[in-house]
């Protein structure tokens, strides 16, 4: 482990402080925040914190960490080594704190808590409101699994899955939850119905994230007709392992607002409620999503 209050970051490059700008009616500013964070929690939530007074004082009222944000360990189990009870811990403390210190909506990517097995986590992302008190906790779904040359991932001997679709009413719309690789799997965007934005803290690695980070990312804003905000991770890890970075704000037109290729910093972007309305009149696909029904009609039609 990396000592407490030393850097556990690999070299990364930071962005100018973004600038506030003058606020436009009907427009809410959204952050996401990049990192490359290591095996060392308190260094992360160090690096975390100054990233979250940028974002906050470049006027975003809402603001998205990546997965892992507290933790990229050294080996997988590490993250099982600091899990949390719910509502208990420095992690959790962190979020609430910096929620309530800037008077801001915070949801941490991803944190650690405790599973029903002893040996792994439930990854979970934890949405705050301006008070700092949770609004919504989401344990990711989808664990991601790759045997690809050199590398090999296996979530599920560390990560328990969660079982619950999960959207959370706020101040700027409907707000649906997913982690990383829930990303690759459309249905679970689909059942969350009509959501306004659509947060997706990651951390892809170099490999995968360069083939289909962007392209996902902007289908699920477009079939969606919604906002997607992706902080993710990004850079070297003292792991050995290289995250793809490119955090995005999308929007449901499928443009990219603005985004972050590698390094550290703060992605900034404003929703536009009016914008999205006028898109979804135009072209109202999602109303004409006729999917269910056949699919309720063939499943008749089998049990019959």
């Amino acid at each position: 482990m990396t000592p407490k209050g030393s850097s556990s970051f690999a070299k990364t490059r930071t962005r100018p402080t973004p600038g506030k700008g003058k606020p436009q009616p009907g427009i809410c500013r959204i952050a996401a925040i990049q990192m490359a964070s290591g095996p060392n929690v308190a260094a992360n939530l160090s690096e975390a914190e100054r990233l979250i007074a940028m974002a906050a004082d470049s006027g975003a009222r809402l603001v998205a960490l990546p997965e892992n944000f507290a933790i990229m360990g050294l080996k997988d189990t590490d993250k099982v080594a600091v899990r949390e009870g719910e509502g208990r811990g420095p992690i959790q403390h962190f979020l609430s704190d910096q929620a309530r210190r800037h008077k801001i909506w915070v949801i941490g990517g991803s944190v650690p808590l405790e599973a029903s097995h002893p040996g792994k986590v439930r990854n979970s992302c934890l949405v705050y409101d301006e008070k700092g008190k949770l609004a919504a906790r989401y344990d990711k779904i989808h664990l991601f699994g790759l045997d690809l040359g050199n590398e090999h991932f296996r979530e599920e001997t560390t990560i328990e899955p969660g079982d619950r679709i999960v959207v959370v009413k706020t101040p700027f719309g409907r707000l649906g939850l997913s982690i990383c690789y829930d990303l690759r799997f459309p249905e679970l965007y689909r059942a969350m119905r009509e959501v306004d934005l659509i947060v997706v803290p990651a951390a892809f690695t170099e490999t995968t994230g360069k083939a289909h980070w962007e392209t996902l990312v902007r289908a699920r804003a477009i079939e969606n007709l919604a906002y997607v905000l992706a902080p993710a991770q990004g850079g070297y890890h003292l792991s050995g392992r290289e995250t793809h970075g490119d955090s995005m704000i999308v929007d449901p037109w499928g443009v990219v607002l603005d985004r972050l290729p590698r390094g550290s910093g703060v992605v900034l972007a404003g929703i536009n409620p009016a914008y999205q309305a006028s898109l979804r009149g135009s072209l109202p696909a999602l109303k004409h999503r006729t999917i269910d029904d056949l699919t309720a009609s063939i499943l008749g039609k089998d049990t019959a």
